[in-house]
């Protein structure tokens, strides 16, 4: 099995600022501008707070609730009004996809979506970012795998309803659905949980960057994830010099590139009982589990 940390939504690159978190700690994921979407910013909203005006005041009008957005991962059904069968998805193309086939990743596998964030405040302008706060990277999200779909030809109709999301509507080599599970599927959860969702609120266990990091990059993680032994280390971090092992934890200077990062739970037992905590301690509880 794998663990795979997938970073994802605004940062300087993609939407030029981090994504929000709000006042009262609620963490805002502003997925990436895409001018080939079916859907846009004034369409979307998140725990009840729309996408529009925060985009529109963050990013100074350079982008507004007209533009179109590419909403990957889609993880929340009440982002939008959805059809019968509608489950969360993921996709993913090109290079990034073929690290993540290279890697083995298929059904089982769970990804950890981190992002870049940053502390705002409403003032008399609208949505502005908090001056004295420094951006970190902070994980907002899981997804459970259940089937890998290449869109190399028409969908099945059985997953028509996957017709909307944004990786439908591109034709390019190498572009992959991944459909995640009905219900988490991890040894130790205390209740059922569904196979994808999101942490509503910012916590200090889910965030990457080291409390007195220089750079969002300087990471703070579980004293288990060093690839000491021979073990295999995260990928595209297999160059000693970025870890340092530190009394009870590790420090990892993450690298910039790749927007994927998988971890072999079989070399890491460890990993899977954090994730499982962490999603077990932060997911936001869904009104029900339909079967």
């Amino acid at each position: 099995m794998k663990l795979i940390l997938s970073r994802k939504g605004f940062d300087s690159a993609a939407g030029g600022v981090p994504s929000p978190v709000l006042p009262d700690g609620r963490l805002i994921v502003l997925p990436i501008p895409d001018e080939r979407s079916l859907t846009a910013y004034g369409e979307l909203a998140q725990d009840g707070e729309p996408l529009g005006p925060l985009v529109t005041d963050l990013t100074r009008g350079r982008l507004t609730g007209r533009d179109r957005v590419h909403l990957d991962p889609d993880l929340l059904e009440e982002s939008l009004p959805r059809p019968p069968g509608w489950r969360p998805l993921f996709g993913q193309m090109g290079q990034a996809q073929g690290h993540l086939r290279n890697q083995g990743v298929g059904p089982g596998d769970l990804f950890l979506f981190f992002g870049l964030f940053r502390d705002v405040a409403r003032g008399p302008g609208g949505w502005a970012f908090v001056p004295e706060a420094r951006p970190r990277h902070v994980l907002w999200g899981w997804m459970q795998v259940e089937r890998v779909l290449p869109l190399d030809g028409p969908l099945p109709a059985a997953l028509a309803w996957a017709s909307g999301h944004p990786h439908c509507q591109r034709r390019a080599a190498n572009n992959v659905l991944y459909v995640a599970r009905r219900r988490l599927a991890l040894d130790g959860l205390a209740e059922p949980l569904p196979g994808a969702g999101i942490f509503p609120h910012e916590a200090p266990a889910l965030r990457l960057t080291a409390p007195d990091a220089d750079k969002v990059s300087d990471w703070r993680l579980p004293a288990w994830c060093h690839p000491h032994g021979g073990r295999p280390p995260l990928s595209y971090h297999a160059d000693p010099g970025r870890w340092r092992r530190r009394a009870d934890h590790v420090a990892l200077r993450a690298v910039a590139r790749g927007q994927e990062f998988v971890l072999d739970a079989t070399a890491y037992p460890e990993a899977l009982d954090w994730a499982g905590e962490l999603i077990g301690d932060h997911a936001a509880r869904p009104a029900s589990l339909a079967p």
